[in-house]
C-alpha cells in the first residue's frame, strides 16, 4: 500500500502543478498553461503524415485527444517517479521538478516567447515539488512494519487518516485552480466593435435552396458552424486597441497601423468561399461566409513595393507564420485584410481582430488567423510553418463537388426524391455538376444561385429512387470547362483530389 501511496503522491503533485500553472496561465496568457504549452510543441514537432492522420481519423477531436494524451503521459511518469521515493526520495523530487521543467523548455522554443510566459511553468514546479514533498513524507509515516507495539495499529491509522486527508486536500485545491484559471480565460471576452459600412458592398444575397432541399448544406455558412482547423489548442486573447499590424519586409515605407486606422480605410464586402487543404473529398472543411476588410493590395501600395520579392509571409499574434504568393494577391481578385465575418466582427476563433483571406487558395497559404505583421521577402530568405514542413507553397483549390443528401450509407424510402449538395470552384467558378447513378451516363444537376466566382454553388437533381443498392457519385466543371480532377491524392502537399461516391439503400 505504502507504493500505492507513493505513486499517488507523484500523480497528485504533478496535478497540483497543473491547475497551479493553469490559474497563473489565466492571467498571464491562456496559451502558457503547462498542459497547452506541451501540447503545442508537440504539434510542431509531430510529423505532416502523423497531423494528416489524426485530422483523418479524428477531424476536430484531434486536439482534446491529444490533450488527454499528454495528461496521460505525464500523469503515468509522476506516478512512476513518485514509486522512487521509497528507496531515493530526494531523487524522486529531482526527477519530478525535471518532468516539470519540461513545460518551461517547451514553452521557450514557442515563435513568440517572451519572459513572463516562464510564470506559470515556475508556478507549476514550486506547487508540483512542495505538493510532492509533503505527500511522499506522509506516504512514507503509513510504512510502519519495522516498529514494533501496542500503539503500532493507532499510529498507521493516523498516518493513513493524515494522507489520505492530504491528498484529498491536494485534489480538491487542484480542481478549484483548475477552474478558477479556466474562468480566468473565458472571462477575458473579446471587446464588442462597432464595424464601419463598406465602400464596396456586396449585392443582396441571394435565397438558397436549402428551403426546398432537405439535408443540403446552406449557402451561407453561420459563424458558429464555419470550420475551424489550425495549429491552435486555446484562441489567441488579443486586446484589439493595442493591435496593430506592422508592415515590414521588402518595401520603402514600412508603417504600423492601429485598427482603428485600418478599420478606417475604404472596405470592401465580398462572398467567399474557404477551403481547408486537410479537407479529404466529400470532407466539411469548407465554408462560405461574407467578410468584410481592406484590400491587401491598398496595404502593400501604401508600403510600396522595393526590389523583388515574391511571397507576403504573414504573422499572428503567436508568431505562426503563413507564405502567401505576391503575385497572387496582386492579381486582381480580392484579398482582403478581414475584419468581418457575416454581418458582424471576426469570432475569436476565427481571427479576431483581423485576419487574411484570400479567394482561391487553401488556408494554409492564404488565411493567416489572429494577424499582426506582413512582411514582403523571398521563399530563398524566409519559410513559413507550412513550407518548413515540406507544403505546397503556391495552393490553388482544386475543384469539388460534396453529395449532402443523401447521406452516405443512408437508407431512404423509394419514390420521388432529391440528390444534393454543394461544389466549388474559386476563383474559377462553377460552370455545371454532374451526377452519375450506378453504372449510368453522367446527368446534369440544377445549379441554385449563382454569388460569384469565389463562392460555392447549390445543386440538385430530382431522382425516382427504386429499391435496391445504388452508387452516387457527383463531379463539378468549372466556367472554363474543365472537370475536378479525376486522379484520387490525399490532402498533402497539395490538396486532396478525386470523385466523390457515396452508397445509399433504396427501401
Amino acid at each position: 500500500m505504502t507504493r500505492l501511496r507513493l505513486a499517488l503522491s507523484g500523480i497528485l503533485a504533478a496535478v497540483a502543478g497543473i491547475a497551479g500553472g493553469h490559474l497563473v496561465a489565466g492571467f498571464v496568457d491562456p496559451a502558457t498553461s503547462p498542459v497547452l504549452t506541451i501540447g503545442s510543441t508537440v504539434i510542431d514537432l509531430t510529423p505532416t503524415p502523423v497531423k494528416e492522420w489524426a485530422v483523418a481519423h479524428f477531424g476536430t477531436a484531434d486536439k482534446p485527444i491529444l490533450l488527454g494524451s499528454v495528461v496521460l503521459v505525464t500523469l503515468v511518469a509522476a506516478g512512476l517517479i513518485g514509486l522512487i521515493a521509497r528507496r531515493r526520495r530526494g531523487l524522486a523530487t529531482g526527477l519530478l521538478g525535471l518532468l516539470v521543467l519540461l513545460t518551461a523548455g517547451a514553452a521557450v522554443m514557442r515563435p513568440a516567447f517572451a519572459a513572463v510566459d516562464l510564470l506559470p511553468s515556475l508556478v507549476a514546479l514550486l506547487i508540483g515539488l512542495a505538493a510532492f514533498w509533503w505527500l511522499s513524507g506522509l506516504a512514507l509515516a503509513t510504512d510502519l512494519r519495522a516498529e514494533r507495539g501496542a500503539d503500532r495499529p493507532t499510529r498507521l491509522r493516523t498516518a493513513r487518516r493524515e494522507f489520505i486527508g492530504g491528498a484529498i486536500g491536494v485534489a480538491t485545491l487542484s480542481v478549484l485552480a483548475a477552474t478558477a484559471g479556466q474562468v480566468r480565460a473565458g472571462a477575458q471576452a473579446a471587446k464588442r466593435l462597432v464595424l464601419p459600412r463598406p465602400a464596396e458592398p456586396a449585392p443582396a444575397f441571394p435565397t438558397g435552396l436549402e428551403a426546398g432541399v432537405p439535408g443540403i448544406t446552406p449557402l451561407r455558412t453561420p459563424n458558429d458552424t464555419f470550420y475551424r482547423v489550425d495549429t491552435n489548442l486555446t484562441v489567441p486573447r488579443v486586446d484589439v486597441d493595442r493591435w496593430t499590424l506592422e508592415v515590414d519586409g521588402m518595401v520603402e515605407r514600412p508603417f504600423s497601423i492601429s485598427f482603428d486606422a485600418l478599420a478606417g480605410m475604404p472596405l470592401i464586402e465580398r462572398d467567399i468561399t474557404m477551403t481547408c487543404v486537410s479537407n479529404e473529398v466529400g470532407g466539411g472543411y469548407v465554408g462560405a461566409a461574407r467578410w468584410l476588410g481592406v484590400r491587401l493590395s491598398d496595404v502593400l501600395e501604401r508600403a510600396g513595393i522595393n526590389g523583388a520579392p515574391d511571397q507576403v509571409l504573414s504573422t499572428a499574434v503567436d508568431g505562426f507564420t503563413i507564405s502567401t504568393p505576391l503575385d497572387v494577391v496582386l492579381d486582381g481578385r480580392d484579398a482582403m485584410i478581414a475584419i468581418g465575418m457575416n454581418g458582424s466582427q471576426l469570432p475569436e476563433a476565427h481571427g479576431y481582430p483581423a485576419r487574411l483571406i484570400t479567394p482561391g487558395l487553401y488556408g494554409f497559404v492564404g488565411a493567416t488567423k489572429w494577424l499582426t505583421k506582413l512582411t514582403l521577402t523571398t521563399y530563398a530568405a524566409e519559410q513559413a510553418y507550412w513550407t518548413q514542413r515540406q507544403w505546397a507553397t503556391d495552393a490553388p483549390i482544386k475543384t469539388s463537388a460534396r453529395v449532402d443528401t443523401p447521406r452516405p450509407l443512408s437508407t431512404i424510402a423509394a419514390g420521388r426524391t432529391a440528390i444534393g449538395g454543394v461544389a466549388w470552384a474559386q476563383h474559377r467558378g462553377v460552370g455545371r455538376v454532374e451526377v452519375r447513378i450506378d453504372d449510368g451516363d453522367w446527368r446534369q444537376t440544377e445549379l441554385g444561385p449563382d454569388v460569384g466566382i469565389d463562392y460555392w454553388r447549390q445543386w440538385y437533381l430530382a431522382w425516382a429512387a427504386k429499391p435496391g443498392l445504388h452508387r452516387i457519385a457527383v463531379r463539378a466543371v468549372d466556367r472554363s470547362g474543365r472537370p475536378q480532377p479525376t486522379e484520387r491524392a490525399t490532402p498533402f502537399p497539395s490538396g486532396s483530389s478525386g470523385v466523390q461516391e457515396v452508397v445509399v439503400t433504396v427501401q
